[in-house]
């Protein structure tokens, strides 16, 4: 089968963030935000509620806009024109919270209508895309259901091929487990696993720290709108170093 991604080079920077804040009003939600992901890299975002981790990784791709700073992906600057946000935002796949599927289409029509309006690929390549990548997250038995048809961890997974149909340069996961039902998350994180171990680029904010430990290349740990620390999983989890990210990983673990 083939892979729904293009191959990506280990010692370029997929996205660069620099000095970038971010405000709700007078609410300073991010701040001074610094931050390198090369691509085929695996990243976590964790931290309390509230931290902004959610608020960062729309940043990245413009679906919220910042106030000061620079957010570079794949060599394109995010404060350009709308036309080169466009162009990026094709190649940065994005699973939100809730799943954002069209009720009215089937899990094929879903699939298979950003490659064909975007992309402009015709018809039998849309479907193409679309089967390959329902296949790969466990779901092309699904292909004509709607989304209603569908317990939330196979929509989660549909979103995932949704995405990935527009053969992304880099995956952003913002809490994508945290509306499912616990029963429904290990099969939406075993098609993360997967993808993750198929070199693709990875952004991902969640609370899944048994995911982080297995997947991660890097832990970015936040609290209060700043990025407090960020190390490899395993130093993170048995020796963090500061007494905010040894508060929060001890509630984590206690609950």
């Amino acid at each position: 089968m083939d892979k729904p991604y293009r191959t990506v080079n280990l010692n370029d920077i997929a996205v660069k963030i620099t000095a970038m804040n971010k405000y709700y009003g007078e609410f300073h939600v991010l701040k001074d935000i610094n931050l390198e992901v090369r691509s085929g890299e695996k990243i976590v975002i964790c931290g309390p509620s509230g931290s902004g981790k959610s608020t960062l990784i729309r940043c990245i791709n413009r679906l919220e806009k910042y106030e000061a700073g620079r957010v570079v992906v794949l060599g394109h600057e995010m404060s350009g024109s709308g036309r080169a946000v466009d162009a990026i935002r094709s190649e940065a796949g994005m699973v939100f919270q809730h799943f954002n599927l069209f009720p009215h289409l089937t899990v094929l029509e879903n699939c298979m209508l950003a490659p064909r309006h975007v992309r402009k690929v015709d018809r039998a390549e849309a479907q193409r895309r679309a089967m390959a990548n329902l296949e790969r997250v466990h779901i092309a038995n699904q292909a004509n259901k709607y989304p209603s048809q569908l317990s939330g961890g196979q929509q989660q997974r549909v979103a995932i091929a949704r995405s990935l149909c527009m053969e992304p340069k880099i995956m952003l996961f913002d809490e994508p487990t945290s509306a499912l039902d616990p029963e429904m998350i290990s099969e939406v994180l075993e098609v993360m696993t997967d993808l993750a171990g198929q070199g693709m680029t990875m952004i991902c904010v969640t609370h899944e720290m048994g995911f982080a430990k297995q997947v991660a290349d890097r832990v970015i740990f936040m609290a209060d709108g700043q990025i407090v620390e960020q190390s490899d999983p395993q130093k993170f989890f048995t020796n963090p170093q500061t007494a905010r990210a040894q508060t929060f990983l001890s509630q984590v673990i206690r609950h």
